[in-house]
C-alpha cells in the first residue's frame, strides 16, 4: 500500500487533489492511504515517512520550496511532486530534487502518468518482507501488500490483493515477527494490517476492500490503542 501526503493550504483544493490521486490509483489497482495537510509545518510535524508527497509551492507561511528543503533535512527518502498554478518555478524546484512537477488545474492524463512512474520506481525500492515456505518453494511476502494473516490449525494464509499465499506457521510466532510492523492480533486467528482498516465496531473491523474481520471482545481496547498510535505515527488526522 502506498502512503501518500497531499499538502496545500487551500482546504478544498487539497481535498480535490487527494480524490484525484485516489481515483487514478484505483484505476491502476494500487491501494493507497492518503493524508491531507494544509500547511508546511503541519506536514513536517507528521512522523511518517511517506512514499509520495504532493506539495503545493505557493503556500502561506512556509512555502513549498522551504518545506521541501526542511523535509530533505529530515532525511525524507520518498518521492516529491511539486504542484503549482504557474510554470515559473520549474527550474527553482529542481534544487529540491522533485520527482515530478504538476501545474494546476491538474490534468488527469499527466497525473496518471506521474503516478504510474512513481509506482514503478517505488516497487523497485527495498521493502520489509517475510520469507515463507509455501509448498516446495520459498516465497517473499511484502508486508505492505498484505491485508491480514489468517491461521487455521498450523496453516497460515496471507491475504493479498493478488490472492492468498498458504504456508505453515503459528500465529504466536507471526505476532512476534510482526511486532512494531503495523499489524495487530484482533482475534485468536487473525493478524490484521492496520494500514487497511477503514472502519470498526466492537464486534468487527472493515478493511478498505470491504472484507470484514472479527474482533475478540478482550482485544478491542488494545486494538483501539494500537490503531490510534499507528495513525499518529503515520500522519492520520485524529
Amino acid at each position: 500500500m502506498l502512503s501518500i501526503a497531499v499538502c496545500d493550504d487551500e482546504i478544498l483544493v487539497c481535498s480535490q487533489i487527494a480524490k484525484q490521486i485516489e481515483s487514478a490509483l484505483g484505476e491502476l489497482h494500487m491501494p493507497c492511504h492518503i493524508c491531507q495537510f494544509n500547511s508546511g509545518r503541519e506536514l513536517l510535524q507528521a512522523s511518517s515517512q511517506f512514499d509520495l508527497v504532493f506539495l503545493d509551492i505557493m503556500m502561506q507561511g512556509l512555502d513549498g520550496m522551504q518545506t521541501a528543503e526542511l523535509f530533505r533535512e529530515q532525511q525524507f527518502c520518498g518521492l516529491l511532486v511539486f504542484i503549482s498554478s504557474s510554470r515559473e518555478y520549474v527550474f527553482d524546484a529542481y534544487e529540491a530534487e522533485p520527482f515530478w512537477y504538476l501545474v494546476k488545474p491538474i490534468e488527469e492524463k499527466r497525473l496518471k502518468r506521474a503516478l504510474q512512474q512513481a509506482v514503478q520506481k517505488i516497487k523497485r525500492q527495498p521493502s520489509e518482507f517475510l520469507m515463507v515456505d509455501s509448498g516446495r518453494q520459498k516465497v517473499k511476502l511484502f508486508l505492505s501488500g498484505i491485508y491480514y494473516f489468517e491461521i487455521r490449525g498450523r496453516v497460515a494464509y496471507a491475504h493479498q490483493p493478488e490472492g492468498i499465499c498458504q504456508f505453515y506457521g503459528q500465529i504466536g510466532a507471526l505476532e512476534r515477527q510482526l511486532q512494531g510492523k503495523g499489524f495487530f492480533r484482533c482475534h485468536k486467528s487473525y493478524l490484521v494490517n492496520l494500514a487497511y482498516v477503514k472502519s470498526y465496531t466492537r464486534q468487527e473491523l472493515v478493511l478498505d476492500h470491504g472484507e470484514t474481520i472479527a474482533i475478540a471482545k478482550r482485544r478491542y481496547d488494545g486494538f483501539c490503542r494500537e490503531l490510534l498510535e499507528y495513525m499518529k505515527k503515520n500522519g492520520g488526522l485524529i
